[in-house]
């Protein structure tokens, strides 16, 4: 039998790594003080009398052909996932508390026709069914539990066998061999550990939902993201009534693909069509606005730009940008007023984008430069007109990546004119698409043609 023992580990509540010895900085990740003491329970392994485990041959894999994936049957969900879920698979689900988790979770189960075993260790079963009935959902293939025992959980998986196996959360589930509370870098680190093993051999489906600090990241060490197979964000503003399933990794599928929900009393509804909803209430008539193809993983998606330029009160202008990186409007500031003789040192300047949305995209610049331009001269953009394109600091446009998928979307909504980097154009099927295709090389020859 196993002999049980107990040694003394240091863990880091950063990066997750583990030392044998107190550092005021964690050796691995640079962060002070974040190194506590944990007693571990550990067990004696057997010895395996020199026999190795059995490998497989990678042929015999590769004549079984393509794995069948478990479609939800949420064309949103599956369209971030790559296509469903794969068997086997471990997948990180984390969000801002109330923004729709556990509601996607739930959602998601009666498309899959396969037995679920959803453990909730945050509500009891009441609660779990409660919430079901004012979704509407109603199968008999769901079981619920409101365990937190990692222990437990690995035996109800193993008299139920589920293929998908749902843990709400992470945070609130505790493993016996770790002496400390629940949510603690290392019950995270041995639970996510207990679950990915039980994917990988028994072919189970396990999502794992996971709380997020204030800053926006998933609690916990970081070797929890390493872990799983794909880590999704749900994204969204309670002011707002739309939400962003983001993927930002996926082993099985592309990342940075997103999906857009609408949250009402029945739960998230997918959005087919995510540009008419973030264009919806636009203002056409008004300087400092601009739309913007964006692509967020294989969708594009039209967003509009709003920039206010005003006289500044007090002795240090406001730089304020919503949606957009702060240090990107920055440098565009910077070209405006060393390339255009733009004084823009003494102005308040505010970015937003419409919708709640965060974007990334450097092509996202034209756009931005345009309705920044457009504000400061109180001249209005072209309502039919959209722009994309990233731009350098010697004020040139550079090139974009798919851009016929930009054109076909802007074309689809109805848009005349795209105004795109002009080295794109070498790339672009003219003949694909009736709207009309400028390109410019410089921000000075934009202005002039927009102003």
């Amino acid at each position: 039998m196993a002999k049980s023992k107990v040694r003394i580990v240091f863990l880091c509540s950063s990066c997750g790594d583990e030392f044998a010895k107190w550092h005021g900085q964690c050796p691995s990740c640079s962060e002070w003080g974040t190194l506590s003491e944990y007693k571990v329970n550990t067990k004696s392994r057997a010895r395996s009398n020199g026999r190795p485990r059995a490998t497989t041959k990678l042929i015999d894999l590769l004549e079984k052909g393509e794995i069948k994936r478990n479609k939800t049957g949420i064309p949103e969900v599956d369209r971030v996932l790559g296509g469903g879920f794969l068997p086997g698979s471990m997948i990180l689900l984390g969000g801002s508390p109330g923004v729709g988790k556990s509601t996607l979770a739930l959602q998601i189960i009666p498309g899959l026709e396969s037995n679920v075993l959803y453990v909730s260790a945050e509500e009891s079963e009441d609660q779990l069914a409660l919430r079901a009935k004012r979704l509407g959902i109603d199968s008999n293939m769901i079981q619920l539990s409101s365990e937190n025992n990692a222990q437990v959980i690995l035996d109800q998986v193993a008299h139920i066998k589920p293929q998908l196996l749902i843990l709400d959360s992470i945070q609130n589930i505790y493993s016996e061999n770790i002496d400390s509370i629940p949510g603690s870098p290392s019950q995270i680190r041995e639970c996510g550990q207990l679950f990915l093993t039980l994917a990988k051999q028994n072919g189970v489906s396990v999502i794992v939902i996971g709380h997020v600090t204030k800053e926006g990241i998933i609690a916990g060490p970081k070797m929890l993201e390493h872990m799983v197979d794909t880590v999704l964000y749900l994204e969204g503003d309670s002011r707002l009534d739309h939400r962003v399933l983001r993927s930002v990794k996926n082993r099985f599928g592309t990342t940075n693909e997103v999906g857009i929900f609408q949250m009402n009393e029945r739960g998230l509804e997918e959005v087919s069509n995510p540009s008419e909803l973030f264009l919806a209430e636009r203002a056409t008539e008004v300087p400092g606005s601009a739309v913007f193809p964006a692509l967020e993983g294989t969708r594009p998606i039209l967003v509009e730009v709003q920039a206010l330029v005003s006289n500044a009160n007090f002795g240090t202008p406001q730089r304020n940008a919503n949606g957009i990186d702060y240090k990107r409007l920055a440098m565009l500031l910077a070209v405006l007023e060393k390339r255009l003789g733009m004084v823009m040192g003494t102005k308040d300047v505010f970015v937003n984008l419409v919708g709640g949305l965060r974007i990334s995209d450097p092509t996202a610049d034209l756009a931005v430069i345009a309705a920044l331009g457009s504000s400061a001269k109180d001249s209005i953009i072209p309502q039919n007109t959209v722009l994309v394109g990233e731009v350098g600091l010697a004020g040139e446009v550079r090139s974009v990546a798919k851009l016929d998928k930009r054109v076909a979307e802007t074309e689809a909504l109805g848009f005349k004119r795209i105004i795109v980097p002009k080295s794109s154009l070498k790339r672009f099927k003219r003949s694909s698409t009736k709207i009309k295709v400028l390109g410019v090389s410089s921000v000075r020859e934009l202005f002039g043609y927009l102003f």
